[in-house]
């Protein structure tokens, strides 16, 4: 594990030993045109590419996808959590860092570990709701409220990890199947712990009603083998193929957005999510936008973004070259983490040759 804290399953971190945990961040100034990326951009060298893909089948035949819709409640979708640090901690577990207004989200039978509740933090920053009719060029958070593709193409995550029901982001991709998602890697896997159960994508979660173009259930889990064996923040990408919902293919439903990988450093970049923690509720598409940079720490080869969203946008998109207009553009990067002595700034990993090949690998399922 780095440095880096992940919106979700983070470990615990010791304050001066293990450095900073995850927090919020603040409000920054509104701009009204979305640049164009600028015509040269450095490139800093890449994270290694390891050649191994670590793939888990989530589902095996249609009666693992109906118990998947089963669980998934209303009451269950309501009280899914993010997670966040300080908040619930698991004496020896994963749980640790567990926020939320809505209470816990523990799947049944579920027993053992001593578990107590912090009272999370609760914010009234006002961007923080702030709504335009207009895109911003630079927004630290705001509510989507133009739809488009990207309205569409966004949903929410709903996921049990070791027995707690939590809530991501995610995007649909242009692939060959018609079938994949991209989110972060802890949405997926634990680190070098258990894989998600009960995986479950939202597409539009919220535009008119909760699940305006139905729901997907995953059937194929893809991560990278430097997160999958010690949760390395630069690698923490995932790539899931869902299975056909009533006949027909996420894809052909919702759309796509475009996806990219080893695309140059820097420039303007929006980051789309469904942050759940305060001041946000998870109901609606919130975005950041602004210009890029490195990780200033350098534990990762990630870029950050000026973003308050909060737990529960972990996996939601980054793009760029992208029109307002059609809400379309090209995902370079996913929500993975922040610094707690930063509090303006969301990172998310390079999507280099290890995200390619899971891409690939995930289009062939």
């Amino acid at each position: 594990m780095t440095l880096s804290t992940p919106l979700l399953a983070a470990a615990p971190l010791v304050a001066g030993l293990l450095g900073p945990a995850l927090v919020g961040a603040t409000p920054e100034r509104h701009a009204s045109v979305v640049p164009p990326p600028p015509a040269a951009a450095t490139r800093l060298p890449e994270a290694p590419a390891p050649a191994d893909v670590v793939e888990h089948i989530a589902a095996r035949g249609a009666a693992d996808h109906l118990r998947v819709l089963s669980y998934w409640t209303p009451d269950r979708m309501d009280n899914a959590l993010p997670i966040d640090l300080p908040g619930l901690v698991t004496e020896g577990g994963l749980l640790s860092g567990l926020t939320g207004g809505t209470g816990l989200g523990v799947a049944p039978g579920v027993t053992g570990g001593d578990v107590r509740l912090v009272p999370p933090r609760h914010g009234t920053r006002a961007e923080a709701r702030h709504q335009s009719a207009r895109p911003l060029a630079r927004t630290s958070g705001s509510r989507w409220a133009v739809g488009g593709a990207v309205a569409r193409t966004t949903g929410r995550v709903f996921l049990t990890m070791n027995g707690v029901d939590f809530v991501c982001s995610a995007s649909t991709v242009r692939s060959r199947n018609r079938d994949v998602v991209v989110t972060a890697g802890h949405c997926v896997k634990d680190g070098s712990g258990a894989w998600a159960k009960n995986w479950t994508f939202v597409p539009g979660y919220g535009t008119n009603g909760a699940k305006p173009y139905g729901q997907w259930t995953a059937r194929r889990m893809f991560v990278a083998g430097p997160w999958s064996r010690g949760s390395d923040d630069s690698y923490d990408v995932g790539m899931v193929a869902l299975a056909p919902s009533r006949g027909r293919h996420v894809a052909d439903v919702v759309g796509v957005q475009d996806i990219a990988f080893n695309a140059p450093r820097g420039g303007h970049a929006i980051g789309f999510g469904y942050p759940a923690d305060p001041p946000y509720d998870g109901r609606h598409l919130v975005y950041c936008a602004g210009r890029l940079r490195d990780d200033p720490y350098g534990d990762t080869h990630d870029q950050g973004l000026g973003c308050d969203m909060t737990a529960g946008s972990s996996g939601g998109p980054w793009l760029t070259r992208f029109d307002t207009s059609t809400g379309r553009g090209t995902i370079t990067s996913v929500s993975s983490f922040k610094y707690s002595d930063d509090r303006r700034t969301m990172y998310g990993p390079i999507l280099g040759e290890p995200a390619r090949k899971l891409f690939h690998t995930a289009e062939r399922a």
